[in-house]
């Protein structure tokens, strides 16, 4: 008698949960494989500390392999789901496709960046959400503050040295603290020399930072970042990104270099292509995780709509708490479908959250208890290190190291920001140059038409995409405009083709926000966007005409435990 075949797509928080869970509960009893396109679990929360050089980046990345006994890893990026098949169509990283039958499938493929219709965020902005994008923004954030402290004027000086993050939910408050800490500490070992210092604002259209949070515990963040000097400003958000700057929605033009996108997340394009029904962008799913009309199907994480049991009528928030409580519920069901025990509803109340603000500085109320400062601090680490299924020592290590000594602010180039586009699919890979266009079943990045999701895990810290989250950043790389006259390769294009991870491809031809040239369902049609730059050199024949700048966006559809 064959074994019975479990597929799981993704190791995020969900996937992850359900493959190590299932490891222990089928003892060799069935064959448990899981697709992925990465060889690691990416601890997301810890992602900020990456981008500040606190933590090396294999710190926060947990083998799969390592941690996995008795779970074939299968590298690749789910292209397709055919329920009546009981297939999985991938492919892997060469870009030779692939085929994996199974008898049990779960969906824990996560979340990707959420755009909305702005005029030059697509072309000009980066997010936060996988690895490579904080290796670019560390690099970045780095170049910027070098060639700040040579520039030859003032203004050139005042723009490089402005860092604009768009989105006070959890990301973007932990990247602004962070980013804040790490450009003064490069400064007061090296001034610039007109005397000035870092900038870094923070953005959002909500009245308050934090607004998922318990009122004490926003206004604790709010004191610390305006401490430390980040200008904070709500009600305000980015009206136009060019080349130069951004323009907000209050009149003002910043220059600036760099604008971090972190306004939240929204459920991987793979599940809209099932045909079943969805909720917000996420797949239906009952009380057991099993999808209505195929009991062989579960989902979880942030693509699956999972009922809220103490809540009654809503759903449960993209968080990372719920995704890791969920893979394990998912995989507790998958065995009972098989026989091996009974199942069990999702059932599960919020520990509480942590943000993590850089030093001794944090906002916490674990159990519903508000804390701040250096209490608040230890107990987000402690926190962190309890729950990672890994490298807790290494992350330890390098906690006590930058305790002692100081941060080595280099950049080392490995990622450039044509390989961490906005819109791309699958922010756990960075594009390669030359690489194979693999064309990906409903990836389309909506202008607004995906929820708006919370980054925050609950006594975690973002999202749960297989990293929010809710949330996420996003930056600007234009450096290599001071760096050489000569030929420039074309600068922060994401490229338009929906595949994800591709290289190579022409760009979204006019389309807002950075939707790709395919039909896609959403509310928003194709439209032509101003080229901030009509003269810089573009990947592709893109052609972009003027329209006027359609003004801030309302984002009705933010769930309140969503980012702004």
């Amino acid at each position: 008698m064959t074994r019975p075949r479990i597929v799981i797509v993704g190791a995020g928080f969900a996937g992850y949960r359900a493959a190590r869970t299932l490891s222990r509960m089928s003892r060799s009893k069935a064959d448990v494989t899981l697709l992925n396109p990465t060889d690691y679990f990416l601890y997301v929360p810890l992602l900020p500390q990456v981008a500040a050089g606190i933590l090396e980046p294999r710190r926060v990345a947990v083998s799969l392999s390592g941690t996995l006994p008795g779970v074939r890893l299968v590298l690749g990026e789910a292209d397709a789901v055919d329920m009546d098949a009981r297939t999985v169509h991938y492919t892997d990283p060469e870009g030779v496709g692939g085929t994996l039958d199974y008898d049990r499938l779960v969906l824990a493929v996560g979340s990707v960046n959420k755009l909305l219709p702005i005029p030059g965020v697509a072309e000009h902005a980066h997010g936060f959400r996988g690895l490579p994008e904080a290796l670019y923004l560390r690099d970045h954030v780095t170049r910027q503050v070098e060639l700040a402290a040579a520039a030859a004027d003032r203004d050139s000086c005042a723009a490089r040295c402005t860092f604009v993050v768009v989105g006070a939910g959890y990301t973007g408050t932990e990247v602004a603290a962070h980013g804040k800490t790490y450009t003064d500490s490069q400064v007061r070992r090296h001034p610039l020399r007109q005397g000035m210092r870092p900038r870094w604002m923070l953005l959002d259209i909500a009245e308050r930072v934090l607004p998922e949070l318990d009122e004490r515990l926003s206004r604790t963040a709010d004191r610390v970042l305006r401490e430390r000097g980040v200008d904070v400003r709500m009600g305000t958000s980015v009206k136009e990104a060019t080349h130069d700057g951004v323009l907000l929605t209050d009149g003002e033009f910043v220059p600036t270099r760099t604008l971090v996108w972190c306004v939240g997340v929204r459920p991987d394009p793979l599940v809209e292509n099932t045909g079943h029904p969805l909720e917000r962008g996420r797949l239906v799913v009952d009380p057991y995780l099993q999808v209505p009309g195929r009991p062989e199907v579960f989902a979880a994480g942030d693509a699956a709509a999972v009922p809220d049991a103490n809540k009654p009528g809503a759903c449960t928030p993209m968080t990372a708490q719920h995704a890791w409580r969920q893979g394990r519920t998912a995989a507790i069901n998958v065995a009972a479908s098989l026989g091996a025990c009974a199942r069990r509803p999702y059932r599960h109340r919020d520990l509480g959250f942590v943000v993590d603000l850089g030093g001794t500085q944090a906002a916490a109320n674990p159990l519903g208890v508000p804390l701040s400062g250096p209490v608040a601090g230890a107990v987000t680490r402690g926190y962190h290190l309890a729950a990672m299924p890994g490298n807790r020592v290494r992350v330890a290590a390098d906690w006590l190291l930058n305790a002692v000594l100081p941060r080595q602010a280099v950049q080392l180039g490995l990622v450039r920001s044509w390989s961490v586009p906005l819109e791309s699919a699958s922010p756990e890979l960075a594009r390669v140059a030359g690489g194979p266009e693999r064309p990906r079943a409903g990836a389309q990045v909506g202008a607004g038409t995906g929820p708006e999701a919370t980054d925050a895990p609950g006594t975690g810290s973002r999202g749960s995409g297989a990293p929010e989250g809710t949330e996420a950043t996003e930056i600007i790389e234009n450096t290599e405009k001071a760096q050489a006259a000569g030929a420039e390769p074309a600068k922060n294009q994401p490229g338009g083709e929906p595949a994800r991870n591709q290289p190579g491809g022409e760009p979204a031809k006019k389309q807002p926000g950075g939707e790709p040239a395919k039909k896609q369902p959403g509310p928003e049609p194709a439209e032509s966007r101003p080229s901030p730059e009509p003269a810089r050199k573009q990947p592709g024949p893109g052609h972009h005409e003027h329209h006027p700048a359609p003004g801030p966006v309302k984002r009705d559809d933010i769930p309140a435990e969503g980012d702004s």
